[in-house]
Parts: C-alpha cells; structure tokens; sequence
C-alpha cells in the first residue's frame, strides 16, 4: 500500500468535510473570478447571443467539479 492510500485512511470523515469544503470555496472563488477576467476579456457583451451562450457554458462548467469534491468528502474511508 503507498503512503497516500495510507494517509487517505487515517483521514476522518469530518476531517475529509472540512477539507471538501475549504477546497470547493477556493474553487468556486477562483472560478468566478476567472469567469468575470474571460467575459471581459472576450468581449462577450458585443452580442446578446454571444453573452447568453457564454454564461450558460460558464454558469454550469463548475458542476461536475463540485460534483467530484462533493462525493469525495462523502465518501466512506
């Protein structure tokens, strides 16, 4: 067995919540962040189209990332 199987064993599931959920604020931060730098950067307001397609991509990449931290810190040990 390696070391990080080792160490993932010794993390408690409260432990393994309170990292999933600093991780995932930090995550959806940035990601925002980035979101807003892109749509100015990218002009998307030149178009009400452009703009709604944007967003929308925008608005759910997120998902299957939270998805994965979330059944990680659900997940038993």
């Amino acid at each position: 067995m390696t070391i990080l199987k080792k160490a993932c064993y010794l993390v408690t599931p409260s432990t393994r919540k309170l990292i999933g959920t600093l991780a995932l604020l930090v995550f959806l931060l940035i990601y925002a962040l980035c979101g807003m730098v892109f749509a100015i950067v990218l002009q998307v307001n030149a178009s009400r189209v452009a703009e709604l397609a944007y967003y929308v991509v925008a608005g759910t990449l997120w998902v299957p990332v939270a998805a994965w931290l979330i059944s990680w810190m659900h997940k038993s040990s």
